[in-house]
């Protein structure tokens, strides 16, 4: 063997090395801890940070882990993801405006997500059936009619969703419960913790089914799907099953839109930003829990830092830089920077400390190791 491939833990354990620090278990559990506590409190720290530009993050971030799972896990393009985001927003808003979903009152508002997530789903499974069949540029052409055609068809059903001028619904539907004692304000708190909650646990749903049968699955069929079928693995029921799972995320991340805008428009599921979601599933990192979030983060600030810094003409070159930059100096995306700057550390240690008998490469990522004794592919 020139070389073996395997998880960090296991290649440190194989030479006979520590796990570093920042690998373990616990340090992972701190971080997220943390992370929990600062959403938690953020709306008091900073209400209109936490309010409004946070709950915006969170959305487009659930937005973005949908595409993740089709693009960044399974290596299958897609260009129509924002088209099932806008199906759930329209979904949720229709559902919402009906007489016997506001009788039912907070159960109607559990329909809507329902309905939200099986329409863009059952949607999504039908495209699959067809365009999972197609690769490369033929799935992109598919997936790239989708918002071309949505825009007219929500313009067109005009009494559904309300034409050129949209659909809104009313901001009582998300108030917060007495119970909460958030206040009565709609748009305090509570939108914003319903967002963090609904968007914890798809965030942490799609961890443990990535990390699972079906995530191996997913890995296998984005790096061959010849070795894939030799396997026993379906490369046309995986990238079903992909699609159909990122068309319901999608449909998800629809329904936080309106929790969290209260109103959408055919311009929701417009071509622009259908680029944009692919936009910032690159810059954050395609293929990573992490990078999905990062995007989300990307997304909302591209525009609101230069609109703060009344750059606002300049918006597109801001964002064009950004894209070049990442793409440049961090092709994994943003969230590869702190296994970049490892790379970088190790580096200068293996040339600060001279030659070894064995060399190491990449043990922090976990891809090739060249272990002493035998003939690696290391350079002299």
């Amino acid at each position: 063997m020139n070389a073996l491939k395997a998880p960090n833990t296991a290649v440190l354990t194989a030479m006979n090395r520590p796990t570093p620090w920042y690998r373990t278990t616990w340090f992972r559990w701190v971080i997220g801890i943390v992370i929990a506590i600062v959403l938690i409190v953020l709306p008091n720290v900073m209400p209109t940070l936490g309010n409004q530009t946070a709950a915006r993050m969170l959305m487009w971030a659930v937005a973005v882990l949908g595409l993740n799972v089709i693009m960044g896990y399974t290596g299958q393009v897609s260009l129509g993801q924002i088209f099932f985001v806008g199906v759930g927003a329209y979904a949720t808003a229709i559902t919402l405006k009906t007489e016997w979903a506001q009788s039912l009152g907070f159960l109607g508002a559990v329909i809507a997500f329902v309905l939200a997530i099986v329409v863009p789903g059952a949607m999504g499974f039908l495209i699959a059936l067809a365009a999972a069949r197609l690769k490369g540029l033929a799935i992109a052409m598919v997936t790239i009619a989708l918002p071309i055609i949505g825009v007219p068809l929500a313009k067109r059903f005009s009494d559904l969703t309300g034409g050129y001028g949209g659909i809104s619904v009313p901001s009582t539907w998300f108030k917060a419960p007495e119970w909460t004692g958030l206040g009565s304000d709609p748009y305090a708190e509570w939108p914003y913790y319903l967002v963090l909650v609904i968007s914890a646990a798809v965030f942490a749903l799609t961890f443990f089914l990535v990390r699972g049968k079906y995530g191996r699955a997913f890995a296998i069929v984005k790096a061959n799907e010849a070795v894939a079928a030799s396997m026993g693995i379906s490369p046309y029921r995986t990238k079903v099953l992909a699609f159909t799972i990122a068309s319901m995320i999608g449909g998800i991340g629809g329904f936080l839109y309106m929790v969290v805008v209260g109103y959408t428009s055919p311009d929701t599921m417009s071509f622009p930003q259908s680029i944009n979601l692919v936009i910032a599933t690159i810059v954050g990192g395609a293929g990573s829990i992490v990078g999905s979030l990062l995007g989300g983060v990307y997304f909302v600030l591209v525009t609101q830092i230069p609109t703060a810094l009344q750059l606002s003409t300049y918006t597109t070159v801001i964002a064009g830089v950004v894209i070049l930059l990442v793409l440049f100096l961090l092709p994994g995306g943003l969230s590869s920077l702190p296994r970049v700057i490892r790379r970088l550390a190790s580096r200068g240690r293996v040339r600060g400390g001279g030659n070894s008998s064995s060399t190491t490469k990449n043990v922090d990522d976990g891809t090739a190791v060249s272990i002493a004794g035998e003939p690696g592919n290391t350079k002299k």
